[in-house]
């Protein structure tokens, strides 16, 4: 799970939104009166305030205050004085909640702590800034920050860094904040959790002395070494280590003070001393780790735990779960059942135990659970990570809690636990349980379905179904729901569209500035993400168009209304800035503003992009070269040639693989060019890119080839093989590859597993409904039995929305509507699978086998031959 997904669900009950929108109170110093010649910009999480003459450098050494929930007024107060009074620049959080949540367990570890930013107009300056704020604020606690280095003792911080908003792209291709070089050279303003100054960058002497006490800070003279790093959160890191007095492998838990914030304001040290305390009152019970010891480093507290045997249970699903297979054998799926019973079982006793000792565990869930097996069959089950516990007789309800096992509110002591056990029983079958954050509801749905897939007991799925929805309305015998649970099927096509359209619409907010329909947190990433083809209206625009849902006019308004003059700093790739919205706008017969916007993009310092298809070249280049051959534009169509020649040195090969991000996108755009130019270059320039992305694939044991990512294999469509093979597929379509034939086989295979995590369209099934009713790859799994088992699947995910049907995106703790992760990804995607269906992404329109002999596409579809006001081939 991406924890930062977490800090967007508070703002709304359906949809992830910006944590600065959900309802709070700001500090009284937010809600004062600007000073007199000073003007105050209000972004995202901050508040800045500057005075009207201020002349700033564009970088340079800034201070950072941090602050404790309880200090954080005083000291802002303090602060703002201060600057005031002497007419300094600074910025602040401007309310306790957006505090909390920057300092949260699962905040991002480089930003956290980050309270108040004060900018220096010069290194003399913020010396004097420093020790005077360091005078002013002594004695006051605040967390580290990580990225920065601390002052003394106190909560004063320094980096260097960009006082000014500028973008470059970074090694992966992702555009990120930038400073700039002694050569003049944009390059990125590295915020990672530790202090990492530029290169080429001279400390002034003044931090010396501090930089010397930070690097004083180890663990020498203790009897623990540390060999390697499990896991990092904002509240400190997990490691292995040893007793170097008795050899034994240990593992060491580090706190932070005032970091890593639970929902009870606690933070990872008050956790820390609450996990020690469970652990000791539960010691000699062999399902829980040993407490062998404790320590202090530099203000930073640490446990250390017998290291147990095993994996955490989530490990598990890649290794043993059936349905990760396209045709499961029943005895398989037996085998596996029994199993689950077994972990099911054995988890309830090792948390029996714990309840007999008065101890409520708070934070059940698959990776808190570690299981060793043995050469009998005979698992052994232990818990970890006790830092929310607590005795019974205090009545606590869950701080930190896994979304996918997360108790109703109104559930304390050992009934959240016995809720998180209900979860388990499900979730060791279909691991969908986040979806009940949303629904509970859900809980029957996905019963139906694990009993329908697995030979599991009905009371066994049952009784957790009762326990999860108790308390909900309308409720039948057993939990069941009364009627159907979806308003549609997704293989209801024709019933389908309609339901997923009227989600889309019911879901718009017209009388937002910052997007028109919910997706991702993508949206809120980058300036303009609400208008976008990955997250936000473009794509949208293009799915409905593509299906024949018929146009939307006040959504494409409302994307010329934002786009006669573009937010500054709006990408210019194709999935998530310019590119891809020109591309649209001309599709929806608005050619003046695509035309328009592709001019701006042109004028900005396009050539520096990186070069994927996402946000990089590849997309730009496809982009403009459509954009000219649909009006005749020669410059489109030399830009277009110019991406080309970039990608095709070295200095632009991509970090990654696949479609969005590897040499799949740039491969594209050299196809493309080819079919234009008859520049046989090009095509090699394609089949070169394409070995690239194979080079970094494997063949599983199952002969499903996935992208390598180190830690783990993917077959998605946006980052994994699949997108891959779809670009194989086309390229076939000129010449042969004994390589390329074997490889798409294999992804096929990849496509076909029964169940994927996700229902998106570049990282789940819906991007697999695409692959298998797009490919022209020979032989078994393409066929409509195939489409159909992927199209049926989809209903695990599904969530009703105001009585349509709706799909979660990224983490699925909420729904999404947009193109990359949500609803409109999947209607694209069901749209091409549709009996004459022709839906299909940009620059990848059905194959010629596929389209030898359509069917008339729905009215008001846009097609691979016509735009709505030109009949030109933007494809």
């Amino acid at each position: 799970m991406n924890k930062g997904y977490a800090a967007f669900c508070d703002a709304d009950r359906w949809f992830y939104d910006a944590p600065y929108r959900r309802a709070g109170e700001d500090y009284p110093t937010a809600l004062a009166p600007v000073p007199p010649g000073w003007r105050s910009h209000r972004s995202g999480d901050w508040l800045a305030l500057r005075p009207e003459d201020a002349e700033l450098p564009a970088q340079g050494w800034k201070i950072h205050v941090s602050a404790t929930l309880d200090n954080a007024e005083s000291l802002l107060t303090t602060v703002y004085e201060y600057c005031t009074a002497r007419r300094i620049a600074f910025k602040f959080v401007p309310s306790r909640y957006l505090l909390h949540l920057r300092n949260a367990k699962y905040a991002d570890r480089a930003a956290s702590g980050k309270f108040i930013t004060v900018y220096p107009a010069d290194e003399q300056q913020c010396r004097q800034i420093a020790e005077d704020l360091d005078v002013a604020l002594a004695g006051a606690a605040g967390p580290y920050v990580l990225s920065d280095l601390r002052w003394g003792a106190g909560p004063v911080h320094l980096r260097y860094g960009s006082f000014t908003l500028r973008h470059c792209y970074d090694e992966h291709g992702e555009l990120v904040p930038a400073i700039e070089a002694p050569d003049g050279r944009l390059v990125p303003d590295r915020r990672g959790p530790v202090f990492q100054p530029p290169e080429w960058l001279e400390l002034p002497g003044f931090l010396t002395p501090h930089l010397e006490a930070r690097s004083a800070l180890t663990l020498a003279g203790l009897p623990f070494t540390v060999e390697r790093a499990l896991h990092f959160s904002n509240g400190g890191g997990v490691y292995v280590g040893k007793d170097t007095r008795t050899g034994e492998s240990v593992v060491l838990k580090e706190a932070r003070p005032y970091a890593g914030l639970a929902a009870d304001g606690a933070d990872a040290v008050t956790r820390l001393h609450r996990e020690q305390a469970a652990l000791e009152r539960l010691t000699g019970l062999d399902c829980v780790p040993a407490v062998r010891g404790a320590f202090t480093v530099g203000g930073h507290h640490f446990l250390v735990l017998e290291h147990l045997a095993g994996k955490p249970l989530n490990t598990y699903f890649a290794r043993r779960h059936p349905l990760i297979e396209a045709d499961p054998d029943p005895a398989e799926l037996a085998a596996y059942t029994e199993w689950a019973l077994t972990i099911h079982r054995k988890v309830t006793a090792a948390l029996d135990a714990v309840h007999a000792r008065g101890v409520v565990f708070n934070d059940l869930h698959l990776f808190n659970i570690m299981v060793a097996d043995d050469e009998t069959g005979d698992p052994a089950v232990s818990l970890l990570d006790f830092e929310a516990a607590a005795h019974v007789d205090e009545g606590l309800r869950q701080t930190v809690a896994n979304p996918a096992f997360v108790a109703p509110a109104d559930r304390r002591g050992f009934s959240g636990d016995r809720y998180a056990l209900a979860c388990l029983r499900l979730a060791l079958f279909l691991p969908l349980t986040s979806l009940l954050v949303l629904d509970r509801a859900k809980a029957a749905h996905l019963a139906e379905v694990i009993a329908e897939q697995f030979p599991v007991p009905r009371q066994f799925l049952d009784e957790a179904v009762e326990e999860i929805t108790a308390g909900l309305p309308q409720r039948a015998p057993g939990g069941r729901p009364p009627a159907p649970y979806l308003p549609v099927e997704p293989q209801d096509w024709p019933a389908a569209r309609t339901s997923m359209t009227a989600a889309l619409r019911a879901s718009a907010t017209p009388e937002r500035e910052d997007r028109f329909v919910p997706g991702d947190i993508a949206q809120f990433a980058t300036a303009g993400g609400g208008i976008g083809f990955g997250h936000g209206i473009a794509g949208v625009l293009h799915a409905l168009a593509e299906t024949g849902a018929g146009p939307w006019p006040e959504a494409e308004e409302w994307l010329l209304d934002r786009t006669g003059q573009p937010l500054s700093g709006t990408p210019l790739g194709f999935y998530d800035g310019l590119a891809g919205t020109a591309w649209t706008l001309h599709r929806l017969g608005h050619p003046g503003r695509a035309l328009d916007l592709a001019e701006q993009l042109l004028h900005q310092p396009w050539e520096s992009s990186g070069p994927g298809l996402h946000g990089g070249l590849a997309g730009i280049g496809l982009a403009l070269d459509a954009l000219g051959t649909a009006d005749g534009e020669g410059e489109l169509h030399t830009a277009a040639l110019r991406c080309a020649e970039l990608l095709a040195s070295p200095e632009h090969r991509p970090a990654r693989a696949g479609l969005l991000y590897g040499d799949s996108g740039p491969a594209l755009l050299f196809l493309r060019l080819y079919e234009r130019t008859g520049d046989k270059e090009l095509l090699t320039q394609a089949a070169r890119a394409l070995h690239r992305d194979l080079d970094r694939c494997v063949t599983s044991a199952y002969g499903t080839l996935q992208v390598n990512e180190g830690w783990r294999t993917m077959p998605y469509l946006g980052e994994g093989s699949v997108g891959i093979g779809m670009v194989i597929d086309d390229w076939l379509e000129h010449g042969p590859d004994e390589r390329f034939e074997q490889a798409r086989r294999e992804i096929v295979r990849a496509a076909q597993a029964t169940f994927y995590a996700q229902p998106g369209l570049m990282r789940g099934a819906a991007g697999m409904i695409l692959h298998l009713a797009r490919t022209t790859t020979p032989g078994p799994g393409t066929g409509p039995e195939a489409v159909a088992r992927q199209i049926d699947a989809l209903a695990r995910h599904a969530v009703p929305y105001q009585g349509h049907l709706a799909f979660p995106g990224e983490q699925m703790m909420r729904l999404s509507m947009d193109l990359s992760t949500g609803t409109a990804g999947t209607l694209l995607a069901l749209g091409s699978a549709a009996p004459g269906g022709r839906a299909h992404l940009p620059f990848l329109p059905p194959l010629r086998e596929r389209a030898a002999a359509p069917e008339p596409a729905p009215p008001g579809a846009v097609t691979h031959g016509t735009t709505r006001r030109k009949k030109r081939n933007l494809t």
